[in-house]
Parts: C-alpha cells; sequence; structure tokens
C-alpha cells in the first residue's frame, strides 16, 4: 500500500485517486501518522458486506432477542433470613 502524506494527497488528488483504482488501498498520513486510507468503492461495499452490526442494529433488531435473564416474578429462590439473637 502506498503512503501519501496529506498534502501530497490534497495537491495531488486526481492522481492519488488513479492510484487508488489501479493499485488499490492508498494510506493517508498527517504529521507522519497513519490516518486515513482511500479505498476503491467496490472494495468498501465488500467490506461494508462483511462488516459485523454495529450494537445499535443488533439492538434494534428482531434477531438480537434472547429469553429474558431475570427469571419470571414469584419464581426466584429466596434466601433465608436467620433471626438475630
Amino acid at each position: 500500500m502506498h503512503t501519501w502524506p496529506v498534502q501530497d494527497a490534497k495537491a495531488r488528488f486526481s492522481e492519488f485517486l488513479d492510484a487508488c483504482l489501479s493499485e488499490g488501498p492508498q494510506m493517508v498520513t498527517r504529521r507522519g501518522a497513519e490516518a486515513a486510507v482511500l479505498v476503491p468503492v467496490q472494495e468498501w461495499r465488500r467490506l461494508q458486506a462483511t462488516a459485523r452490526p454495529s450494537l445499535k442494529a443488533l439492538l434494534l433488531s428482531g434477531e438480537a432477542r434472547t429469553e429474558p435473564i431475570v427469571p419470571p416474578r414469584g419464581q426466584a429462590r429466596r434466601r433465608k433470613v436467620e433471626p438475630l439473637g
């Protein structure tokens, strides 16, 4: 993967985009630290299709439901309380 400083990626964006389309993902760095990656749209769609769902998506989906963890009322076992003294 080729690495581009952010100022080069901005100044030569057409070249940056062409490299992404012909060579694959391109890394962008800011002050020497990895900041972002430009990927072709087909790769992005493949990654999105195989990504795990977010917590929000899981909570809102009907498939995410499980059996209740709390026992039904009146069926919980209680501890015996020993009288003081």
